[in-house]
């Protein structure tokens, strides 16, 4: 029997604090408009709030923990003295954020030598907290997440996420196959999120042919604390380059691993942040 980390409580409840406020100031920008756009690449944005955010963050994150790592969207890697990892997108979802729609999140996480070790999605616009830590369960807003009890395709939603690090080939097939044995799809804008709603019970799986370790390490540690199954991105190389994410209630399990080995690629792209390389490497 594994004994959780008397500190881990701690560390997660300042998580919580660091994300909530990066949350409520990102909410500000959102609200306010007039944001600095910048294009990465097809139906890829970021803004200057995106960088603010992750900012805040970073410093928060190094006054109460110093010892600690960094790895950041925006912001690239800082290497650890402490074993830990911090892992955050400052605002995931930005091309909603960018456009007014209210699919975006906070999302950080943190990672340590066993792997996953805290996640946290905070989503500002409805007010929800969403809270993991490894062996300590997942909450939302402080009351227990539960995945769905699905048994099959056709009892829920399944979210499919795409970028174009992918090819449409992974992607479209997969719905219509989806479609065919009697599931549903849904299209959040923000992985974190998706994936937090996954872990929540609203959505009974969540595929993507790859993201990035920032977009999903909080997501799939709600998922995993949550009952359900999800792919770890925290290994060895995967923290830099990311992966495909397979993720949901354990009752689907083998219906939704036998689709993302059916139409996903085995090799991941490059990482698009080169500065990410050493990280975890």
């Amino acid at each position: 029997m594994t004994i959780p980390d008397p500190q881990r409580g701690h560390r997660l409840a300042a998580a919580c604090a660091v994300a909530v406020e990066a949350g409520l100031f990102a909410q500000s920008r959102f609200r306010a408009g007039g944001l600095a756009v910048d294009r990465k690449g097809p139906q890829d944005v970021s803004s200057d709030a995106d960088r603010v955010v992750e900012a805040l963050i970073r410093r928060r994150l190094a006054a109460l923990f110093p010892e600690d790592g960094f790895l950041g969207e925006e912001s690239g890697f800082a290497p650890a003295r402490s074993g830990r990892i911090w892992v955050v997108d400052p605002i995931d979802g930005s091309w909603c954020f960018v456009h007014g729609i209210r699919a975006w999140c906070v999302s950080v996480a943190a990672v340590d030598e066993a792997g996953m070790e805290l996640g946290v999605v905070y989503d500002a616009e409805a007010g929800e907290l969403f809270a993991a830590a490894r062996g300590l369960g997942a909450t939302l807003n402080g009351r227990p997440l539960r995945v769905a009890s699905a048994q099959s395709l056709g009892d829920g939603t399944v979210s499919v996420g795409f970028s174009h690090r992918s090819r449409p080939e992974e992607v479209a097939p997969l719905i219509g196959e989806l479609l065919r044995r009697g599931g549903l799809y849904h299209r959040h804008g923000s992985g974190a999120l998706a994936l937090a709603w996954t872990a929540a019970g609203r959505l009974i799986g969540y595929l993507e042919p790859h993201m990035n370790s920032w977009d999903a390490l909080a997501g799939l540690l709600l998922v995993r604390e949550a009952g359900g199954f999800a792919t770890d991105l925290s290994a060895p190389g995967r923290l830099a380059r990311g992966g495909a994410v397979v993720a949901g209630a354990p009752g689907v399990r083998s219906a939704l691993e036998e689709l993302a080995a059916r139409y996903f690629r085995q090799d991941p792209p490059p990482p698009p942040n080169s500065s990410a390389g050493a990280a975890r490497a």
